[in-house]
């Protein structure tokens, strides 16, 4: 049988868990990615050419970094930052311990959409500005942010939904949630009825997540 209710019900408080556990990691990394990744794309973006905190030595020495974290594959990524994770979590296993990885890769991919979202802004807006004496906080809280709100939900959806995919990820390494109960019954039991299950429940939040963000992103448009 392709798709056993009976075993489904079964298998409900450990699916439950499993999603508990996806959310906690999800919310972890996204405020931790929002938090610090907002600031990093607003530094790739004032401090670029032709604008008022131009420094070129900060731009491409922020931009490797962020750059050389997103060219790594995230699975080689949580191998890679066991040591960092042990040191902040005290454990290399279980959901916590996931979202430091989580976040790590978050951080640069929400920071370029960030900048992407601020270099559509009509560069004569923020020369207004500086005509108008506004300082660089000015400017960045009242102008840059204002303007690029949309762009910036766009991009917390975005990130948000990239992050749903690396905890199913996490799961390969013990770092439990949706991806690991897919592993452990879907996979290793060749189990049908929990892999139908884990794939649902991601689509379906992952829709919701979609509509959602789309839906706060075009009521803060004011364009």
């Amino acid at each position: 049988m392709l798709f056993d209710f009976g075993h489904f019900i079964e298998l409900l408080p450990d699916i439950n868990t499993a999603f508990l556990q996806t959310i906690y990691m999800i919310a972890i990394s996204l405020a931790v990615s929002v938090v610090m990744g907002l600031p990093i794309g607003i530094l790739l973006y004032i401090t670029d050419k032709g604008l008022f905190w131009e420094s070129r030595s900060i731009q491409s020495i922020l931009g490797f970094i962020v750059n050389m974290v997103r060219s790594i594959p995230f699975i080689i990524l949580l191998v890679a930052l066991i040591p960092l994770t042990k040191a902040i979590v005290g454990t290399t296993i279980g959901p916590t311990a996931a979202s430091v990885s989580l976040s790590v890769a978050a951080i640069p991919f929400f920071a370029r959409i960030v900048e992407t979202a601020l270099r559509e802004i009509d560069k004569g807006v923020i020369e207004a500005a500086i005509a108008a004496g506004a300082t660089p906080w000015m400017i960045i809280k009242d102008v840059l942010l204002l303007e690029a709100k949309s762009g910036i939900i766009s991009g917390i959806t975005l990130t948000l939904i990239s992050l749903i995919g690396f905890s199913a990820m996490a799961g390969t390494v013990g770092g439990g949630g949706i991806g690991d109960l897919a592993i452990r019954f879907g996979y290793y039991r060749y189990d049908n009825t929990i892999m139908i299950a884990t794939v649902l429940i991601l689509i379906i939040l992952v829709q919701v997540i979609q509509i959602f963000g789309d839906f706060i992103a075009k009521v803060v448009d004011k364009r």
